[in-house]
């Protein structure tokens, strides 16, 4: 029964996204430091997120919570991108990755071949590496 008005309630609202995740785990992390330092500027930041995510969460307005979370994914990417090359080259113990010094393509080449030539598959140079 509960669920069932929760859903009504809930119809036709936004809900949660990628950016309201973002926001509440700004929220909490100002809240904890707010809790360490008793500093009150902290609570009313924190206060202010958590207002602007429940805004986001039960708005009608879809159109406009949509084009707020695609800026937010399109500016976040950039760095979500860095971080899963990072694991990847991390993880990936067989290869070497380096940047092609024509075009910065990123590359990789077996580990373990000695001085190989590579051509780059984006602007075709040719160079010399070694693995």
């Amino acid at each position: 029964m509960i669920r069932n008005a929760i859903q009504r309630f809930m119809y036709g609202r936004y809900g949660n996204d990628q950016l309201n995740l973002f926001l509440m785990s700004v929220y909490l992390l100002l809240y904890l430091v707010f809790l360490l330092t008793r500093w009150e500027l902290l609570y009313w930041a924190s206060f202010l997120l958590l207002l602007v995510t429940l805004v986001r969460l039960l708005s009608r307005n879809l159109e406009r919570r949509r084009m707020e979370n695609t800026r937010f994914l399109r500016s976040v990417n950039p760095f979500m991108s860095w971080l899963r090359l990072r694991r990847t080259i991390h993880r990936d113990k067989e290869h070497i990755y380096f940047k092609c010094p024509n075009c910065g393509q990123r590359l990789r080449v077996p580990r373990g071949r000695g001085k190989i030539t590579v051509t780059c598959r984006s602007c075709g140079a040719s160079f010399q590496e070694k693995s």
